[in-house]
């Protein structure tokens, strides 16, 4: 089975964003792209001997790795601002009056 994970991590915010792209194999990850690895802002490595050719491969193909290293902005930026009024705007949000009053968190 061939499984691949995108993940987005935040810190402060949208501030401070990480893009990872994780391919696995039966259910072992052999490799992986980091948008804060390489020189140019992101690249593959692999995490097994497995991985080597594929991201030897996939750091060759310039658009690939353009798209790739967009992410950051098209699909972390992006789906953080979507999500973000469910999210990170009713974080700490408590109601004061009683059960049923509607002044609870909806989350």
């Amino acid at each position: 089975m061939v499984q691949v994970k995108h993940e987005c991590h935040f810190s402060n915010g949208t501030e401070r964003v990480q893009f990872l792209d994780r391919y696995f194999y039966n259910l072992e990850e052999y490799a992986r792209f980091d948008s804060d690895w390489g020189e140019q802002g992101g690249e593959y490595r692999p995490v097994t001997e497995l991985g080597r050719p594929d991201a030897e491969y996939w750091n060759s193909q310039k658009d690939l790795l353009e798209q790739k290293r967009a992410a950051v902005d098209t699909y972390c930026r992006h789906n953080y601002g979507v999500g973000e009024s469910f999210t990170v705007q009713r974080r700490g949000e408590r109601g004061g009056g009683r059960p049923g009053e509607g002044t609870g968190c909806v989350c």
